[in-house]
């Protein structure tokens, strides 16, 4: 068979030697290209099209009949290589034999130019008929045009085919939507792949085509801002993908990226992939937030007639909003801003809003988000610790972190806050070993390590650094180099302090010193496990780096893990710590105590009762107010002050306890200090909390029942599931003390629970001292025998199991 580029025989404009060099000039003309082409492609076919059948209808004598483009050639978008998808329509008038040798005048000239071709014969009736049966069909319907012949017969099957679409949208969509998912299944995710299938994959042309299947039913409509733009960036690749190849081809293979890059008058097969990958991310992003909206309206058209039995016209009322955080509420399924929320005065709010959605693990807004990115202030440099602790709450909140983070990097909002992240986004990684881009690669590090913030101490350097620890990939030179140098920039931006600035920035410099020693260096040589420790200098940094190290390898893919490597990096990790230990100081008891601190106890101590005080911070950047609160020593403090915190919804960021003996004065007072601020809303009275911890004290308020009861009426959301608490008791700290350190997600009520655990456990709290890093609690308590001796080995040892069971 004769390709159509290789015949270009001038015979006749009509014939099929004329078109084939029409054609082929068209395609060799370099000042056309993408829309412009790919139109005026469709339109010479059309007229070779329409000359073909004009003759065979006069050959043959049919009457009533029109030669229907559908599908791509419908759109009026051919690609040098594309199938010409075509449906002969006629009345059912015409003798079988007639309407045989017309369609017979059609098809075997498109043959016989080597064109691809999908045929039908149908009538109106039928057309419909099968639209019914094969979703397919009616897919391409949907974009039929008349090419040739009685305009009118299609445009009573188009009114028809659509009412049908419209009227069946409650049936039709799901299908599409599980053809949707199938096919991703199949072909992967276009924007992650390295031979990517622009058609077939996820985010691909497929896909964009369903969404204006979806806006054709008037239920939903896909968000339109960039999609058409996205779409014409992956029609445009395929064109040159096509000439380049001169067949009919999807797949971008690796071999012919430089070719289309260059016909696409790009630098190089880098910058073809990152444009291809960022419509891709447009498209795959669109579909989200489509389907999302058709699950929604298909559900309330189903609850709909229920409602109204039940309620009658009430059935119709607005959802109701169930507060996630301050300015942030749950909505019909998302997370949505509430009523009173001011993005132009609260820059926070961005942060705070992705946080309690990707907790939650809620689907974000659409508008919401538009909102946020319209209206939105810029945060002050340094951020504010409320800014920080809540980025970390996102990183931190595992597998829903990566649809919500996606959902404001669409939006313009991450680029935003982190400028760096631009040289990383959509950026392909041609390590086959990579399942993903640079950027997605780091979401999923920080996914990964969300999972291992038990094993750390600072599970918020954990986080920022699998979030940063790849972010040189987009400089060049050592990307691990180019990389501390961003991330100390980055650490210092988001308000981390020197010291912490500086570990990030070791952790991003040495992401990959323990991998490459375990696996490429003598772990018996001395001088090989010295250099490990003479990088890494502390056994909390060396804590962190295992972590990320793991972290960063299975979000690589399931070649950069296993069993065996792990244990070669947890065999470094033991040597390099012994080392360290050998020159680390052991940590010492808590600092003295402050004057204010000093005359709260002596106050308490002359009323026999609690006294406490609320300060504002003298920082400008604190989270929350200090709250310091001094009770006479006797069991149940503790408890009874966390518990009365969390009843009046008082999140604690950090806290200190000790118990204070006082010069000349019998007995001992204890001194809380803590920095609480409210989950949403004003902070209570002190007089208030006053009341509540007095009632707590003497048992009048059941304070375990209480927060029953408001656990029960605030049922738990579907959101992530953290990883389980750790408790651990820590050897060689203190020669007071036993010390035992709970690392848990932060929760209502948490410290209530381990100060119950505790006093059921029967020992006496000598001091606590308690952190909150984004949604992780890291709490570290001195506790003694109520004679105030250290507990034996086995008793510490039963105790921290009983802590760990109470959190469970």
């Amino acid at each position: 068979m004769t390709s159509v580029e290789e015949n270009t025989d001038h015979t006749a404009d009509s014939g099929p030697s004329g078109y084939a060099a029409a054609r082929l000039r068209l395609l060799q003309e370099e000042s056309r290209s993408g829309p412009s082409r790919r139109s005026a492609l469709a339109g010479l076919t059309d007229e070779w099209l329409n000359a073909l059948f004009t003759t065979a209808v006069r050959e043959t004598g049919v009457r009533g009949a029109t030669l229907v483009a559908v599908g791509g050639y419908g759109r009026a978008e051919l690609s040098p290589r594309s199938d010409l998808d075509l449906v002969l329509l006629h009345d059912g008038k015409a003798e079988p034999q007639a309407l045989s040798a017309l369609a017979d005048r059609l098809w075997y000239p498109v043959w016989d130019l080597g064109l691809a071709l999908d045929h039908s014969v149908r009538t109106p009736g039928e057309a419909r008929r099968t639209a019914a049966e094969d979703l397919k069909a009616h897919l391409g319907l949907l974009d039929a045009r008349t090419v040739a012949g009685d305009a009118g017969l299609l445009a009573g099957l188009r009114t028809s085919v659509l009412a049908d679409w419209r009227n069946q949208a409650a049936k039709r969509l799901p299908e599409l939507h599980s053809l949707c998912r199938e096919r991703a299944e199949r072909a992967g995710e276009l924007r992650f792949l390295l031979e990517p299938d622009l058609k077939e994959a996820r985010g691909g042309l497929r896909d964009a085509t369903a969404l204006r299947a979806v806006a054709a039913s008037w239920l939903a409509d896909a968000p339109r801002e960039g999609l058409a733009e996205a779409r014409r960036r992956l029609l445009d690749a395929r064109d040159a993908l096509h000439l380049v190849t001169g067949r009919a081809t999807d797949r971008l293979s690796l071999q012919e990226q430089d070719q289309v890059a260059a016909r696409l008058g790009l630098l190089d097969a880098d910058a073809l992939l990152r444009e291809v990958y960022e419509a891709a991310r447009v498209v795959a992003y669109a579909g989200d937030v489509t389907w999302r909206e058709v699950g929604r309206v298909l559900r309330a058209r189903a609850a709909r007639p229920r409602l109204r039995g039940l309620l009658g016209s009430r059935g119709d009322r607005v959802p109701a909003r169930a507060p996630l955080a301050e300015g942030v509420v749950e909505s019909d399924g998302e997370a949505v801003l509430a009523l009173a929320a001011r993005p132009d005065r609260d820059p926070v709010l961005a942060l705070r809003f992705g946080a309690a959605a990707a907790q939650a693990g809620l689907p974000v807004s659409l508008h919401a988000v538009r909102r946020l990115a319209a209206q939105g202030k810029p945060l002050p440099v340094p951020w504010p610790a409320e800014a920080r602790e809540q980025l970390l709450t996102l990183l931190g909140a595992g597998e829903p972190t990566v649809a919500v983070w996606e959902a404001l990097e669409a939006e313009g909002l991450i680029t935003r806050l982190l400028p760096d992240w631009e040289r990383v986004r959509c950026r392909p990684q041609r390590n086959p070993v990579h399942t993903w881009t640079v950027d997605r690669h780091l979401i999923e590090t920080a996914v990964r390590a969300s999972a291992l913030t038990r094993r750390v101490g600072r599970p918020d350097l954990l986080l920022m650094a699998a979030l940063l620890h790849d972010i040189g990939k987009g400089w060049p030179g050592d990307h691990s180099v180019a990389g501390e140098t961003i991330a100390r920039d980055v650490a210092a931006r988001v308000g981390f302090d020197p010291h912490d600035v500086a570990v990030l920035g070791a952790l991003v410099r040495h992401h990959l010193l323990l991998i490459d020693t375990a696996t490429r260096r003598d772990l018996d040589d001395p001088a090989t496990v010295r250099a490990v420790a003479d990088a890494v200098r502390s056994v909390g940094t060396l804590e962190i780096l295992h972590a990320l190290t793991e972290a960063d390898a299975l979000a690589t893919g399931p070649a950069a893990w296993s069993a065996w490597r792990g244990s070669l990096v947890a065999d470094l990790v033991a040597r390099v710590a012994a080392v360290l230990r050998g020159t680390t100081p052991a940590a010492g008891e808590p600092e003295i105590p402050t004057t204010e601190q000093e005359r709260l106890a002596v106050e308490a101590l002359r009323t026999g009762e609690p006294v406490l005080a609320l300060q504002a911070r003298q920082e400008e950047d604190a989270v929350g107010v200090d709250l310091v609160v001094a009770v006479p020593d006797q069991p149940g403090v503790l408890p009874a002050v966390a518990g009365v915190l969390a009843l009046h919804r008082l999140t604690v960021r950090d806290a200190d306890l000790r118990s204070m003996e006082l010069p000349d004065r019998l007995g001992e007072v204890l001194v809380l200090s803590w920095r609480v601020a409210a989950e949403y809303g004003a902070l209570p009275q002190a007089a208030r909390l006053r009341t509540d911890l007095v009632r707590a004290l003497d048992g009048s308020l059941d304070v375990p029942a209480k927060l029953a009861d408001r656990e029960a009426a605030y049922p738990r959301r579907r959101g992530v599931v953290p990883p389980p608490p750790r408790v651990t008791v820590v050897p060689d700290v203190s020669a007071l003390a036993t010390v035992l350190e709970v690392r848990a997600p932060d929760a209502v009520g948490l410290l209530h629970r381990i100060g119950r655990a505790l006093e059921s456990g029967g020992v006496r709290v000598r001091s606590a001292h308690v952190s909150t890093l984004g949604a992780n609690a890291v709490d570290t308590l001195y506790v003694t025998t109520p004679e105030g001796k250290p507990l034996e080995p086995a008793d510490a040892t039963a105790l921290a199991g009983l802590v760990a069971a109470a959190l469970s």
